[in-house]
C-alpha cells in the first residue's frame, strides 16, 4: 500500500502537465497508468512555455518576418480525487498569453477552457512478470474566457466545445512500464465575428464546422519511489478540413496535423511525503498547418487524504 500511494502522487502533475502539452498542437492527454487513491486529493500548478519561428503552410515548411516568433505562456492548475481506487476525476483550467516578436499584430490573454476528465481502470492483472493495466478515459473541454477563436495563431484556442474517449493500456515490469493510447476528439461548431468566409468555397454564415480529430501516443520510461522518467512521442491527426493558402492567415477549420516528441522527469523527496516537482518539453517534429512549436514546463503538486484514517 505504501509504494501504491507514492507512485500516485506521480499522476497528478502528469494530467497538469499534458493539459498544457494541448497546446503544441498535439493535444497530448493523460497517458499516465498510475490512479490517485480513494479520497485522495492532488491539487497541482503548472508553468509552459510555447514558441515556434517556423510552421507549415500546407506542406510548406516556411516563416513569416512579420510575425517572427510566436511564444505563449500557460499557468495551469487544477484537481484531480479519487473517488475509488480505479476511478478519478479531474478539472483543470489554464490562463494563457500570447504574442509574435515582429509586426504591428496583437496577442491575447486570459482563460481559456475548463478541462474535465473521468478516468477508469478497467482491468489490472499480472501477466507474466508483470501487470498489465487497461484504462477508459472520458474528457471534454468548454470555453470560460471571452477569447477569440477566429484570431489564429494567437487565438487561445479554438472556442469549440469538445468531449473525448480515450484507450490507455500500460504494461508495467518492475521499474520500466511500457504504454500506448488512442484517442478520438469530437468539435463542435464555433461562431465568428464575421458574416462570411472562404475555405474551399464560400460560406455564407458565421457558424463554422471543426473536424474532428484523433490523437495516438506511445510512452516508455522508468518509475521508482523517488523518480519518474518517461519519453512521449504523440501523433494529432484532424479528420477533414482545408489547407492554409497561400500568404494567408490560419482558420479554425484547417487541417491540422502534427507528431511531436518529448519527456518528462518527476520527482518526489521523501522529506515531505505528497509534494512532487516535474520538468518537462516537447518538440514537434513534423506536421501540417501548425508551428513547430517547441514547449519547456515546469510544475509542483501536492496529494493529501481528505479522509481521516481510523485507528
Amino acid at each position: 500500500m505504501k509504494h501504491f500511494l507514492q507512485n500516485a502522487y506521480r499522476y497528478c502533475v502528469g494530467v497538469a502537465a499534458f493539459v498544457a502539452l494541448s497546446q503544441t498542437v498535439c493535444a497530448q492527454t493523460e497517458s499516465d497508468a498510475i490512479m490517485i487513491p480513494k479520497n485522495f486529493v492532488c491539487v497541482a500548478g503548472m508553468y509552459a512555455h510555447n514558441s515556434w519561428d517556423h510552421y507549415w503552410e500546407g506542406t510548406l515548411k516556411r516563416e513569416n518576418l512579420n510575425l517572427g516568433t510566436i511564444s505563449s505562456n500557460v499557468y495551469n492548475a487544477g484537481v484531480v480525487y479519487g473517488l475509488s481506487n480505479t476511478i478519478n476525476v479531474s478539472a483543470f483550467v489554464p490562463y494563457i498569453t500570447t504574442k509574435a516578436s515582429a509586426g504591428t499584430l496583437r496577442g491575447q490573454r486570459g482563460f481559456q477552457d475548463v478541462n474535465l476528465a473521468f478516468k477508469w481502470m478497467a482491468v489490472r492483472e499480472q501477466i507474466g512478470t508483470g501487470i498489465l493495466s487497461v484504462h477508459a478515459i472520458a474528457t471534454g473541454s468548454i470555453p470560460v474566457g471571452n477569447y477569440q477563436g477566429d484570431y489564429l495563431p494567437f487565438a487561445l484556442g479554438s472556442r469549440s466545445k469538445s468531449v473525448a474517449l480515450r484507450g490507455l493500456i500500460n504494461y508495467q515490469y518492475g521499474r520500466f512500464f511500457v504504454a500506448g493510447a488512442g484517442q478520438y476528439i469530437r468539435r463542435s461548431n464555433i461562431t465568428i465575428d464575421r458574416d462570411s468566409y472562404y475555405t474551399t468555397e464560400m460560406h455564407y454564415t458565421n457558424q463554422v464546422a471543426l473536424p474532428n480529430a484523433t490523437n495516438f501516443l506511445v510512452s516508455a520510461g522508468f518509475r521508482s519511489l523517488l523518480l519518474n522518467v518517461e519519453a512521449i512521442a504523440t501523433k494529432y491527426t484532424t479528420l477533414g478540413g482545408f489547407d492554409i493558402t497561400r500568404n494567408n492567415m490560419p482558420f479554425p477549420s484547417n487541417r491540422m496535423n502534427a507528431t511531436a516528441v518529448g519527456g518528462l522527469i518527476k520527482y518526489m523527496p521523501q522529506q515531505i511525503k505528497g509534494l512532487e516537482f516535474t520538468i518537462g518539453g516537447s518538440y514537434v517534429t513534423s506536421g501540417r498547418n501548425v508551428g513547430q512549436n517547441t514547449q519547456l514546463m515546469g510544475g509542483i503538486d501536492y496529494v493529501f487524504s481528505v479522509k481521516k484514517e481510523k485507528n
